[in-house]
Formats: C-alpha cells, sequence, structure tokens
C-alpha cells in the first residue's frame, strides 16, 4: 500500500461557494420577513446554499447518520461507566432500534450506518455490511502503547474516505455523524489537548453516562500519560492518530476530509466527532467550513476543539448519550433552515428598495 500524503487534502479542498452565498444572503433581503428576524436560521440556509452552490436551496432530502464504532483499550482502566469491550452491546442497541438515535432517526425517515472500525467481538457477529472495513480487534491501550500500527492507521483513514465516496456517490446530501465507542472520549479528550496545547484537567469531561470522581481522576491521569506520548509526533497527523487515536477516531478523520472534498455536508455530534474535526483541521485548514456542530454536549474537550474551529453548536439540550443524537436532533434545525430561505416569498417589487447607484461624476466646466 502506497503511504497516503494527507497534505493532497490541502490542494482538493474548495471552500464553500462565496458568490453563491451572497447570492442567497440577497435573495433572503428580498424575502418578505425582514433579514435577521428568524436568527441562525438565516444563517444556516445561506450556509447551506453556498455548500450546495444553489439558490434557492434545496431542500435535505437524503440525510443519513453515519456511526463509526470501536473499542478502546484505554477503557481498561476504569474511565468510563461502560465496561471495556462494551462498544458491542451499544452497537446491538442501534441495529436493533433500542438506542436514542434508532428512535429519533425512525421518526425522521432518516437512515443509519453503522461502520465497524475495531469493535472488540468476532468479525462476524454483525452483517457484513457493518464490518466490511474493520482494521483489527480493538484499539491499544494509549497510556502505555500505541492505539494502531501507522499501517492500521492508514488502512482505517482510508477505510473512512471510501465511507465518505461511497455516501456521495449514492446521493447522501448530508450527514449526521457519531460514534459507538467505550473508550472513545478518553481518546478524543487527547488529541484535542495535544492540538490545542493544554493540560489533560482542561479537557478531561464525564462521558455519557457521567462517571464518578474516582473514574474521573483514573481518566485524568490517563490521558495525562497518552498526552506525553502524543506531543512527540504532534508534527505528523497520522502518525498522531495511530499512536493515541483509535481505528474508529482515524477513519471518522479520514470520513470528515473527503466529505469536505466532495462537498457533502456533515453534522457533527459529540467530542469524539469534534476531536477528529480537530484533527482534520490541522491536515486541511479549508475543512471545517464544510462542517456544523450539532449541539453541546457538555464536555470540555468538545467546547475546547470547537472554540479552535470557529464552530458554535446550534442547540444546548444537555444531550449526553452521544451515537450521533444530539447532532441528529440539530438536523431538524438545518431542514427548518432550508425550508424557510427556499419557500418565503419574495415582497412585492414595489416594497424592495431599491439598488444605490454610485453617483455620477459632474463633468468639470
Amino acid at each position: 500500500m502506497s503511504r497516503l500524503n494527507l497534505d493532497d487534502f490541502t490542494d482538493l479542498i474548495e471552500r464553500p461557494d462565496g458568490g453563491v452565498r451572497r447570492d442567497a444572503e440577497a435573495r433572503r433581503e428580498r424575502q418578505i420577513v425582514p433579514a435577521g428576524a428568524l436568527g441562525r436560521l438565516d444563517e444556516l440556509g445561506e450556509w447551506l446554499a453556498a455548500a450546495q452552490s444553489a439558490v434557492p436551496v434545496r431542500p435535505i432530502e437524503r440525510p443519513r447518520v453515519i456511526l463509526f464504532a470501536g473499542d478502546h483499550g484505554i477503557a481498561e482502566l476504569g474511565v468510563s461507566a461502560r465496561p471495556a469491550g462494551g462498544a458491542e452491546q451499544l452497537v446491538r442497541a442501534v441495529l436493533e432500534g433500542a438506542s436514542p438515535v434508532s428512535v429519533l432517526a425512525r421518526r425522521q425517515e432518516v437512515p443509519v450506518r453503522i461502520v465497524d472500525m475495531a469493535l472488540d467481538c468476532a468479525p462476524d457477529v454483525f452483517p457484513q455490511d457493518v464490518g466490511r472495513h474493520r482494521v483489527r480487534r480493538g484499539s491499544g491501550r494509549i497510556d502505555i502503547e500505541d492505539a494502531l500500527t501507522l499501517d492500521e492507521a492508514e488502512a482505517a483513514l482510508r477505510a473512512g474516505i471510501a465511507v465518505a465516496d461511497e455516501e456521495a456517490d449514492s446521493g447522501t446530501d448530508l450527514v449526521v455523524l457519531g460514534d459507538v465507542s467505550v473508550g472513545g472520549t478518553t481518546a478524543a479528550a487527547v488529541l484535542i489537548a495535544a492540538l490545542c496545547g493544554t493540560d489533560a484537567s482542561v479537557v478531561t469531561g464525564r462521558g455519557g453516562l457521567a462517571i464518578d470522581d474516582l473514574a474521573w481522576m483514573r481518566k485524568c491521569a490517563a490521558i495525562r500519560d497518552a498526552l506525553r506520548r502524543a506531543r512527540p509526533v504532534l508534527g505528523d497527523q497520522l502518525q498522531l492518530l495511530a499512536t493515541v487515536g483509535g481505528a474508529d477516531l482515524a477513519a471518522m478523520t479520514g470520513f470528515l476530509l473527503q466529505c469536505a472534498v466532495r462537498k457533502l455536508p456533515v453534522i457533527l455530534d459529540g467530542v469524539v466527532a469534534a476531536a477528529c474535526a480537530l484533527v482534520g483541521q490541522r491536515i486541511a485548514f479549508r475543512a471545517p467550513d464544510w462542517w456544523l456542530a450539532g449541539h453541546d454536549s457538555g464536555e470540555p474537550g468538545q467546547a475546547k476543539a470547537l472554540d479552535r474551529m470557529a464552530l458554535e453548536p446550534l442547540l444546548e439540550q444537555g444531550v449526553k448519550v452521544g451515537e450521533g443524537t444530539g447532532a441528529l436532533l440539530a438536523l431538524s434545525l438545518v431542514r427548518s433552515a432550508a425550508a424557510l430561505a427556499a419557500e418565503l416569498p419574495e415582497k412585492p417589487e414595489a416594497e424592495q428598495e431599491p439598488e444605490e447607484k454610485e453617483p455620477e461624476e459632474k463633468e468639470s466646466e
């Protein structure tokens, strides 16, 4: 396998169409509801028009929830309220329709796709379409060993790129991106602390099930130890993902970058998606222009990452469960913004303010 050159993404990723965004802003000025009266919905509609390169903006008709799944060896230290290797049960709940994201997805008629990258279970436990991109069984314990080999990290990143291409080619027009993992928030916190130059305590949260103080201290110590291993490889993002990331995080990073290449908008869920987005920003600085922050999960690492990327969460509902749930709630907001931008009628021509003309210069006598 030839080594992947991540620098290529800088040249491949373009910003959303600025000219189209100006056209969308001008159209909004002509609509019957005063500009600004709809708050962030105006901004969302204009962002989506630029991403689609279309005015009026097209409705979101084929969204999809994509969840990358994996177990992390660091969970052995008791840093999560869930048992190490427990992501298999979470995946099963999603597939059986018994998880929050499954319920919301049914109501919104949005399909959910799970991509097993490193679950700690036999590869044939789930259907072939779930496990065909798997890189390994579980990721390494990042406080004392690498999460992946460099070849595994590259294979995972390429898998994420392939999934993005599959979605873009199938007509998906917006992605809700999340993770299904145990120990994933710990790995995400290490990536964020390393890339933002902060200490472990600044990014250590309590996870979806709110670990107790003792578990929080164990988690903080694990992040501190992993940070020591991360800092020497900060200049090489693939090596960073191999050292302290995991197969699911590497795949999500590749997925996000390729979605930006394919001009496919993404709503980010929680701290794991935010960490992968932050790695993606370090690889290609224009990439975050294609992403929205779905919600504020309450994780300090997520807040740190989003602030670094200048992304403001769309919702603040205190949703901590992960698995794309908060970002899926935000999808309704994005769809509403698209509908308002496209369907609100324009003011009668007589009521529209004429464009200001440049004063003509008088000829000198």
